[in-house]
């Protein structure tokens, strides 16, 4: 039979390993509004319509550097085209503000705010060393549920055009692969 010395230690213990479970990473406050999105995997189809080959894009968001920043990585076809994203708190301009590297050898930077009590992000980042004439993108990202959709239109040698869209799932986790 437990002793009542050993029924407190054993409450004790569950007690401190629950709290420790409860306990979210520390983020910048800043940063806050991506909470929901972190240590979370997507899985979108690019696919354009009456293209022979399906475009699959896949991502994962996580914390970084401390919770001084966001990182996402993402890759279609398994490493056809890819890229990283690094979004953080910039005092200096108070806004959030990112990096997103390619496989492609271009890369932008850009500010994105929260809008809809944090439910869409609308993004504007300009581009560097693209082969296409890219010179600004816009996107808008709304959440809804497990549902993530995504729009943008580029600045594409000095007009604007429809760029990409898609829906992307909640999905478990799963390998976002590079070549």
């Amino acid at each position: 039979m437990l002793r009542a010395n050993q029924v407190l230690l054993i409450l004790l213990l569950s007690l401190f390993n629950f709290s420790l479970q409860a306990e979210q990473p520390t983020l910048h406050p800043k940063l806050e509004p991506f909470r929901p999105y972190l240590d979370t995997y997507w899985q979108g189809d690019l696919t354009q319509s009456g293209a022979a080959e399906k475009m699959i894009d896949r991502s994962h968001w996580q914390r970084a550097l401390n919770g001084n920043a966001i990182k996402t990585v993402h890759s279609i076809n398994d490493g056809v085209y890819g890229g990283e994203s690094i979004i953080y708190w910039d005092e200096a301009k108070q806004s959030i503000n990112y990096y997103y590297f390619t496989t492609a050898g271009f890369y932008t930077h850009g500010s994105m705010s929260f809008e809809d009590n944090n439910q869409r992000i609308i993004a504007r980042e300009a581009v560097e060393n693209n082969a296409n004439g890219i010179t600004l993108v816009e996107s808008v990202s709304t959440l809804t549920g497990d549902i993530l959709t995504v729009s943008a239109r580029y600045l594409q040698n000095g007009e604007w055009v429809t760029g990409h869209s898609a829906s992307y799932r909640r999905v478990a986790p799963l390998e976002v692969k590079f070549k």
